[in-house]
């Protein structure tokens, strides 16, 4: 049986309503945060960078798809993964649904990854997706962003990830969380090829003249925003409720 306080409908509702403001409160610095993040500098993109798409070979500006505003999900799915991440597969499952809107706000919705365009292509398929996705196999463009790392980089323990120098190498002792080798194990490869690649999401805009800006990156939980599930979760009885990573590509369940 769940333990939780129980308490009359009058409680309840003077405990609601002392939540209505601190709900209140993270709206409006939400908002606050929002502006901050919309009144960065924008960092002019000089580099031709290539992708490959199911149109052909593309530049970044291509990727606009001739809108003003580009949003890059950098999804993990290496060269040598035989699936995409299951993580990045649970946030994409909430791409599609939006895909649609933003075009029709002058925003597209568009996936990057490492893995050649014919796997991604194929997986896409198998997830019953439609958006966008595109191939940045023999561009920098996933190294200047930050969401892959070379196996030199790796093995040297100081790996730049979410604006901190950070060390992803297993610990000394070879002991992994049995779900943390799943993950890992889930897309064909071990850890140490898994975690070369990193999550995360970039922002760009074309300005009048065709010049392409970055405006905005983050990772690791920055996402969580754009995870569909945890949101309705945090809001379940109770919460994330996690012991682990639970959760599967929605094929797998």
């Amino acid at each position: 049986m769940i333990d939780h306080k129980v308490g009359t409908r009058e409680e309840w509702l003077a405990a609601r309503l002392e939540l209505l403001e601190a709900e209140k409160e993270l709206t409006r610095r939400g908002d606050a945060v929002a502006r901050q993040r919309q009144e960065l500098p924008w960092v002019r993109i000089d580099k031709e960078y290539r992708f490959d798409t199911e149109d052909g070979p593309a530049t970044l500006a291509d990727l606009f798809r001739g809108r003003s505003q580009l949003l890059i999900y950098h999804f993990m799915f290496g060269p040598d993964y035989t699936a995409g991440c299951p993580s990045c597969s649970s946030i994409a499952d909430g791409f599609n649904g939006s895909v649609v809107h933003l075009a029709n706000h002058d925003v597209t919705l568009h996936a990057v990854s490492q893995a050649p365009l014919a796997k991604l292509l194929a997986y896409r398929e198998r997830m019953g997706w439609t958006f966008p996705w595109a191939s940045s196999a023999g561009s920098d463009f996933n190294y200047d962003f930050r969401v892959t790392h070379s196996a030199e980089e790796w093995r040297s323990g100081s790996v730049e990830y979410n604006y901190r120098q950070m060390d992803v190498r297993p610990p000394e002792s070879g002991e992994m969380r049995p779900d943390v080798l799943e993950l890992a194990g889930g897309v064909g490869v071990d850890w140490s090829t898994y975690r070369q690649q990193g999550p995360g999401l970039s922002a760009f805009v074309r300005d009048e003249d065709g010049a392409v800006h970055h405006t905005y990156s983050t990772y690791e939980r920055g996402v969580d925003a754009i995870w569909g599930m945890y949101q309705w979760l945090d809001r379940a009885p109770l919460g994330r409720n996690e012991t682990g990573i639970w959760w599967r590509r929605k094929d797998e369940y």
